[in-house]
């Protein structure tokens, strides 16, 4: 009986590692989004490499099947998600 509860165990404390760093890794992904959304609003050049290394690393512990996959980001993403939020400003 102690074998199964030391298996339990160590796989309960193996998700929650895997939880723990995805959001961790969610966290620096907005980050680098919000940085991309903001350069891209200023008319400035912007990368999407930094999102996409760390979604690589998201997508790498949803094969685990405990945290969902992210979708990579394109530069054409962030140029119409800024254009959608002029947008609404300009309907205010």
């Amino acid at each position: 009986m102690s074998e199964v509860h030391e298996a339990i165990t160590a796989h309960i404390q193996k998700q929650h590692a895997i939880i723990k760093r995805f959001a961790q890794l969610e966290a620096e992904r907005e980050r680098y989004i919000d940085e991309a959304v903001a350069l891209c609003q200023k008319g400035l050049p912007f990368t999407v490499d930094k999102i996409n290394q760390v979604t690589k690393e998201m997508n790498e512990l949803a094969k685990h099947g405990v945290v969902p996959q992210r979708k990579y980001v394109t530069a054409e993403m962030v140029k119409e998600y800024v254009e959608r939020l002029a947008k609404r400003k300009e309907t205010r």
